[in-house]
């Protein structure tokens, strides 16, 4: 079918068509030329949802992502969607479904590009909702752009660390260059190194190109190291050296190169705690928090609940096509108070797989589903991921 599908798009001359045979020879190759990604799920080696997730690590939402399936479950389509994918094909379908969905792939880049663009020259970050406690967040990340200081954001999972990120380096003098994420949880730990140094030709055995690690891909702007407790022990060090010297050695070079970043780095970890048990460097880690910014949880900013619940409810409608869709008083009330304990990135969740699968334009209490999240918390340890 790869094949197949090579050849009839083949004869679209607006398309240029690369094939992999697996997901892991695409993970390897892959880069952020690319615009449109179309996979299977079931597949040798590595599904097409580990496929995602892994593209996503790395290329977060630098492309498009479509989904053709000949074994498709309701399951399986809401995991795709949480993942970003726009696109959700049944096999058989005919060549010109796979085509539309494409140059309408394309079209939703060309509109996200023009937004995230438009939001960077406003310098006013992914924030929709506000409230006090956010306001003297945002006035502290505010003052700590303005310097080229490390920042560690610390807060539970799911609080907007990364959009605070994003606000820091958008007000930034380096807003000009580069915004560069890794999150080092969820890399595979021998592939952290060559992510974040990059390697030379040859360096191991499918090094069969020369490729920039995450530092040289941010010269001049801004790296944002995500979940850094997560980092393993031994590239610490490495870590360490490359910000006290400002360069880096890729694998299998043998001269160091100059970078020129700032460093912002996240986690929801007890870093003190892993200090003491010797899983986290102590000078790594006062290197890395000249400045530490808490983010409140969401049930500390009650206030912002509606506005980013009405907004992602209308972003997602306006995304899969579902028409007009609005909560019902009763579903507003049971969203402000419920206690969010996967904080923001829960909200959206909840909000997305409402809309979805809702029956009608109004959506009541009941299709949140907040009642089994409620039950289930009783008996189990909360885990953010």
């Amino acid at each position: 079918m790869r094949k197949s599908l090579e050849i009839a798009l083949g004869d679209y001359p607006e398309f240029e068509i690369i094939t992999f045979k697996n997901a892991k020879d695409a993970l390897k190759k892959i880069d952020n030329t690319y615009n449109v990604v179309v996979t299977d799920i079931n597949m040798p080696g590595m599904d097409g949802l580990a496929f995602i997730k892994e593209l996503e690590a790395t290329f977060a939402g630098v492309f498009e992502i479509i989904i053709m399936t000949g074994n498709a479950t309701l399951q399986k389509a809401i995991d795709s969607i949480r993942m970003g994918v726009k696109d959700f094909l049944l096999k058989p379908f005919e060549i010109d479904t796979l085509v539309d969905a494409i140059k309408r792939s394309a079209k939703i880049q060309q509109i996200t590009k023009t937004q995230v663009s438009q939001q960077s020259t406003a310098t006013s970050g992914g924030f929709v909702g506000q409230s006090d406690a956010i306001s003297r967040a945002k006035a502290m990340a505010l003052k700590a752009a303005k310097t080229d200081a490390a920042v560690m954001l610390l807060g539970e999972s799911g609080v907007g660390k990364e959009v605070f990120a994003r606000y820091i380096h958008e007000n930034s003098l380096r807003s000009d260059k580069p915004f560069v994420a890794i999150n080092m949880a969820a890399i595979p730990e021998n592939l952290i190194e060559s992510e974040l140094f990059g390697f030379m030709r040859g360096a191991f055995t499918d090094a069969h190109a020369d490729k920039m690690g995450k530092f040289e891909q941010a010269h001049g702007g801004t790296l944002f190291l995500d979940e850094i407790a997560e980092m393993p022990y031994h590239l610490q060090a490495k870590l360490l050296r490359a910000l006290q010297e400002r360069e880096i050695v890729r694998l299998g070079a043998q001269k160091p190169l100059k970078i020129d970043v700032r460093i912002l780095s996240a986690t929801n970890a007890n870093v003190a705690e892993l200090i003491r048990e010797n899983h986290f460097r102590e000078d790594l880690y006062y290197r890395l928090n000249t400045i530490p910014l808490s983010i409140p949880p969401l049930r500390e900013r009650i206030d912002e609940i509606e506005a980013i619940a009405q907004y992602a409810l209308e972003k997602t409608a306006q995304r899969y096509t579902l028409g007009e869709k609005r909560f019902g008083g009763d579903a507003m009330q049971a969203l402000l108070q419920y206690e969010w304990p996967g904080n923001i990135r829960e909200l959206l969740s909840v909000v997305e797989r409402a809309a979805i699968l809702s029956d009608g334009a109004l959506i009541e209490a009941h299709e949140l589903f907040l009642e089994s999240r409620s039950s289930d918390k009783k008996d189990k340890y909360q885990v953010g991921v």
